[in-house]
């Protein structure tokens, strides 16, 4: 529903809200890990509640979008009101045809996830399972999981990993409303190389950091190295945050065509949760196995989506969805495989 030229700041609003909801989360433990008689865990875990009840009864009030409601209904009159209110002006005549071409083709497949696996559509494909693959060995989820833990390894105190835990929330919060600001007018390759870069160089200090003072069994990091860590990590968060983290959601959700959106988002969204858990069940037992080499081994991860980026990955800034398919026929690697592939199409048809 978002105009193209704001589609990025827009969306990176999700991630923003996501940013607000993990502050008020470390703010919430902090707070209630001082309740005594073993109730702060309970009532940390109730208050999920509320914005779960938010959740709720928010989507009763969302309207449909001109896309859902060409797809649904015969009429058109109600999706061309509803473009014509989201986008504040009748001149929407352009875009509406656009919406309409998209839909028929969309119709044309009857098995998107089967279509899924044609050439055409390869970029798509590597695209829905590589973003959110990358997105979740960034280890973004180690420090959102265990970064009280991993404070307390350093040298940190239970309510100052607590803390700890609060101001690299903040950071990502404040970074990820940059990140709003800046992705319509510097592209999104710019933010992820640049976040990418950022990532890996935090993650290689710390690593080296932790290696030589702390060791495999140190009992700690002296105080003017703990908050060095500290910092790092917040810098680290930074870069995650105005790049992998909001960025992450956004590409996918534009870079799809209408005939197989469904099929490639609910490919997305699948990789995230399944590479999500995977972390976070595997999180402990890969920091005592490799110990301070636990962030080499995501800086090393970070290196790779980086230059994958780099060589894979085209600009799509102010490009209309329904239009998107251009910047793919475009690219140095995809361009040839798309084309050969449609005309190949146009001859069967």
């Amino acid at each position: 529903m978002a105009p193209a030229p704001y589609r990025g700041a827009i969306n990176n609003g999700f991630q923003f809200c996501v940013g607000v909801g993990v502050l008020a989360a470390n703010l919430i433990n902090y707070g209630t890990e001082k309740i005594s008689g073993g109730w702060g865990w309970r009532v940390s875990l109730a208050l999920a509640a509320v914005p779960a009840s938010i959740l709720t009864l928010g989507s009763l009030l969302l309207p449909d979008t001109p896309n859902s409601l060409i797809e649904r209904e015969a009429s058109h009159n109600k999706a061309k009101m509803m473009l014509q209110r989201i986008r504040g002006t009748t001149n929407i005549h352009d875009e509406f045809e656009d919406l309409i071409q998209a839909s028929k083709i969309s119709k044309s497949i009857s098995h998107p996830f089967k279509d899924l696996l044609k050439k055409r559509y390869r970029p798509q494909l590597v695209m829905s399972i590589a973003i959110p693959f990358f997105q979740q060995v960034t280890g973004i989820n180690v420090i959102s999981f265990y970064a009280p833990l991993l404070f307390r390894t350093i040298g940190f105190g239970e309510s100052a990993s607590l803390m700890s835990a609060v101001v690299t929330g903040l950071v990502g919060t404040i970074s990820t409303f940059i990140s709003m600001l800046t992705v319509d007018r510097f592209g999104r390759r710019t933010l992820f190389l640049v976040g990418g870069a950022q990532m890996f160089v935090a993650q290689m200090i710390v690593g080296g950091v932790i290696g030589a003072k702390l060791g495999d069994h140190g009992e700690g990091l002296s105080t003017d190295w703990s908050y060095f860590v500290l910092v790092m990590i917040g810098f680290y968060v930074a870069g995650f945050a105005w790049s992998w983290g909001p960025l992450g959601w956004l590409v996918p959700s534009e870079i799809f065509p209408l005939e197989i959106r469904s099929a490639c988002q609910s490919i997305n969204v699948a990789v995230n949760f399944l590479f999500t858990f995977i972390v976070a069940q595997t999180f402990l037992a890969m920091l005592c196995s490799f110990k301070f080499g636990i962030f080499f081994f995501f800086g090393g991860w970070v290196m790779v989506m980086t230059l994958f980026v780099y060589l894979f990955l085209p600009e799509t800034k102010n490009v209309p969805i329904e239009l998107m398919d251009r910047v793919w026929r475009e690219h140095w690697f995809w361009g040839d495989m798309v084309k050969e592939s449609k005309a190949g199409a146009v001859d069967l048809e």
